[in-house]
């Protein structure tokens, strides 16, 4: 038995109702444990904690940081990996490239160096799983899931088309599991595949979906429906159409009202919040508060932001027709992968001005939401990472969420017509250390069902970040003093001091026990196919 304690610092522990209390937290086998009974019960290890915030381990419910889209962007921007310092290799760290698309055992060391011990890619297609499980073996010290496309698949589309809500459940509890993915994942859904058949982009989410005789809106609703039957911790995670565009805040509240009640996790919001007319630029604006106050008063939704900052990026994701928009619109090179009956993905170099009116918006509106939302637990911290930016803007965003002052010297430097087309200017809420660790550890964990993160009770994963306290939070949140990730330290004042695997996080193997017989079936009789060729077996090495 090893006995870790975290001695007298001051800990923020939302989940737990703990607010800036100074206490002792103890650690046995990666696990918070409740306090000795016994006085005489001495700790192995002592870490003075005294003078110092105490939070969970983050969690970054919603980034791109696995699989071939990833691997593609990584190669695609050469001259910003010269640009960029590399990560010199040492005794316990291998070597790697940063930029917007760091590589794998990049990624790992600069999440855990934030303090970030838990992340999931948010767009996974089931073919393409396998490759994901690959890089995540080479990212350390990261806890990790993936969320499985599902709203282009051609089978769910038929299921829902010819009204098998029961082979669509039992289908969507075997991808799970076969891919050992975490929840089901919606992109555009049903607009990639009408790009695909035929260049053409659906106008929203009544539009027929080619030969599949589907909407958008049906796909949302069974596919969300089907989640909450089988009792996901995560409800549908959604990347709404129409991304991007003016006027698409409309198409963004029919999502919301198309889960009929389901539970719905709407990401990126921020992309998905613009008025204006569609083929006019110059109509760009927020609408931020009639969907902030939709989604207050309709507890089955949750949002996590997609903040653009500032600087050079990549836009990659799994709407292949975004993509090729944002390369007329940009003119930059462009990748488009196409993932055969199942999705496909669209990868383009961006820079994000603060000069440019639209990129301006684009900032002010993701900030709008995180001051604007009743219940900072239901949004999280994100920059869709890295198609808002980098994951490491995050101690940025921290400070313009706790310094009114700060955000108004920003506003001085962005086109003064800003003003007139949201309402950042007159926002002066200012978050507290509390509200804090709820959008960038507690309300993840919450959101995604995470039971062991995100809180420091005992039973909890022993993922804990400690920061010095500073006036500048930027550098407070870029630079933490520990970072204990399954009770052992990982990083001392900036340093990688042991390097660990983390833990895959998959949905439970009983998710899938019901439905398998009928789906397998099912499947064998109708492809005369082996069943089981198609899964990812826990014994098979990566």
């Amino acid at each position: 038995m090893t006995l870790l304690c975290i001695q007298g610092g001051t800990v923020y522990d939302p989940a737990n109702h703990i607010e800036g209390k100074v206490q002792d937290l103890w650690i046995e086998n990666g696990k918070i444990i409740a306090p000795p009974a016994s006085p005489e019960l001495k700790a192995d290890r002592i870490l003075d904690a005294r003078g110092l915030v105490v939070m969970p381990g983050g969690v970054d419910m919603h980034c791109h940081i696995a699989g071939p889209k990833v691997n593609t962007a990584r190669k695609m921007i050469p001259e910003e990996k010269r640009h960029s310092e590399p990560i010199r290799k040492t005794d316990l760290t291998r070597s790697g490239t940063v930029g917007s698309v760091p590589s794998t055992f990049a990624t790992g060391y600069l999440y855990a160096g934030l303090g970030y011990t838990t992340a999931f890619d948010a767009a996974i297609p089931p073919l393409t799983a396998r490759h994901a499980h690959e890089e995540f073996h080479d990212t350390p010290l990261l806890d990790k899931g993936f969320y499985v496309m599902m709203g282009n698949n051609h089978f769910l589309m038929e299921r829902i088309r010819d009204n098998e809500p029961k082979l669509l459940k039992d289908y969507i509890a075997w991808l799970l599991n076969a891919t050992k993915g975490y929840a089901c994942k919606l992109v555009n859904p049903g607009g990639v595949e009408t790009w695909k058949q035929n260049g053409e982009t659906t106008s929203g989410i009544d539009q027929s979906i080619g030969h599949f005789n589907v909407t958008p809106r049906s796909i949302i609703r069974e596919i969300a429906r089907a989640a909450d039957e089988l009792r996901l911790p995560h409800a549908v995670h959604i990347h709404c159409n129409n991304l991007g565009l003016p006027g698409n805040y409309a198409t963004t509240l029919e999502t919301m009202r198309s889960l009929e009640g389901a539970r719905g996790h709407l990401t990126h919001i921020q992309f998905h919040s613009y008025g204006g007319d569609a083929d006019d630029q110059s109509t760009f604006a927020s609408q931020v508060p009639k969907l902030v106050d939709y989604v207050n008063q309709h507890e089955n939704l949750t949002v996590d932001v997609g903040q653009v900052m500032f600087g050079e990026t990549t836009s990659m994701t799994g709407d292949g027709p975004l993509g090729h928009f944002l390369h007329k619109v940009t003119g930059n090179k462009w990748f488009s992968g196409d993932i055969e009956q199942e999705a496909g993905c669209g990868i383009v170099p961006i820079t994000y001005k603060n000069k440019s009116l639209v990129h301006a918006l684009q900032w002010a509106v993701g900030l709008e939401w995180y001051l604007m939302m009743d219940d900072p637990w239901r949004i999280a911290m994100s920059t869709d990472h890295p198609n808002g930016g980098s994951f490491l803007a995050y101690p940025e965003i921290i400070a313009l969420l706790m310094d009114a002052r700060l955000r108004e010297e920003m506003l001085d430097e962005v086109p003064e017509e800003l003003h007139s087309i949201c309402t950042l200017p007159e926002l002066t809420r200012e978050y507290s250390l509390t509200e804090i660790a709820i959008i960038t550890r507690a309300a993840p964990a919450r959101i995604l069902g995470l039971k062991q993160k995100g809180h420091l009770g005992p039973g909890a994963d022993a993922d804990l970040t400690l920061y010095q306290p500073d006036a500048d939070k930027r550098r407070m949140f870029e630079l933490p003093r520990y970072v204990v990730s399954a009770g052992e330290v990982v990083v001392d004042d900036g340093e990688i001091r042991k390097v660990t695997q983390g833990q895959l996080q998959s949905v439970a193997p009983e998710y899938d026990l019901d439905c398998r017989p009928h789906f397998k079936d099912w499947f064998e009789r109708r492809y005369t196919i082996a069943f089981d060729n198609f899964e990812i077996s826990d014994e098979e090495p990566l």
